[in-house]
């Protein structure tokens, strides 16, 4: 007897009740997955302009909170062993507030909205995912920038923080363009994970958002959007200047996590449901 008559008669000998149970603890299928982003990324591409851009204009203000957070976190533990162990918990606050906010993050983009186009290729459909990752990144940076001129005026936070902000900044500012390239691809892989495993999450989203932001970092990987605020707040305090923000950072940065969460993770898990899907 083959396994898929022995599965089937198992599931009649179960009651409705078990069935159900059973319904509920199994895990969701790759191609259901897969089908569920898209169908989230449909909805996005379908969006106005507006509602895009003020979304991603909030997604960049509210994750600058986690510079703000890591900064604070850093400053009281100072030189204490255990300092990347918990400032990396307040990295998680800003993540936390717009990936379960359900606003426009960039990063979260080039897996949520790929997965149409991959499954219907066009033109058309094409310059509907351009338009969306323009209007995202751009808003987004506009919205980091918006955090960073709070963060950097002299009646906002106190010069102890302030001292805090500019030591976490720092770390940003000494990386090569390689260097953010290459740091920028695990956390693009990581954000697309997140992505990936929010519909077989959704009662303990928020724990598994924190444990993933949380290894970007301490693992020290970087992270276009909330980068942009760190670099933008060193702009700002004169520690840094255009060339190094856009040509150091924000380019390369931005393509390692757009490498990581399109190019690495969202094409290898297509190529993994690519044969179960061509067959419905």
């Amino acid at each position: 007897m083959s396994d898929n008559l022995r599965e089937k008669d198992f599931v009649r000998e179960l009651s409705k009740i078990e069935q159900h149970v059973l319904h509920e603890h199994a895990p969701l299928p790759p191609q259901l997955i897969f089908k569920i982003i898209r169908q989230e990324g449909e909805e996005e591409l379908a969006r106005s302009f507006r509602a895009l851009a003020f979304s991603a204009l909030a997604a960049g203000i509210f994750v600058s909170f986690s510079f703000l957070f890591r900064s604070v976190f850093h400053l009281h533990m100072g030189n204490s062993q255990f300092e990347p162990l918990i400032s990396s918990l307040g990295y998680t606050v800003g993540f936390l507030i717009v990936i379960l906010g359900r606003m426009q993050l960039f990063t979260e983009n080039p897996i949520t909205t790929i997965v149409p186009l991959l499954s219907e290729w066009s033109l058309k459909r094409l310059f509907k995912v351009l338009r969306l990752w323009s209007t995202v990144f751009l808003f987004n940076i506009i919205g980091t920038a918006i955090a960073a001129i709070f963060f950097a005026s002299p009646y906002t936070l106190s010069p102890e923080v302030e001292s805090a902000m500019h030591s976490v900044a720092s770390n940003v500012m000494t990386l090569q363009p390689i260097e953010n390239i290459l740091r920028g691809i695990p956390a693009g892989i990581i954000i697309a994970a997140i992505v990936w495993t929010s519909p077989q999450t959704k009662y303990f989203r928020f724990v598994m958002i924190m444990f993933f932001v949380y290894f970007i970092a301490l693992g020290d990987f970087t992270h276009v959007v909330v980068g942009s605020c760190e670099m933008a707040y060193e702009v700002i305090k004169g520690d840094a200047g255009f060339f190094e923000y856009f040509f150091k950072f924000l380019i390369p940065t931005g393509l390692g996590n757009v490498i990581g969460g399109t190019v690495i993770f969202t094409l290898l898990i297509y190529n993994q449901v690519k044969k179960e899907l061509s067959q419905k």
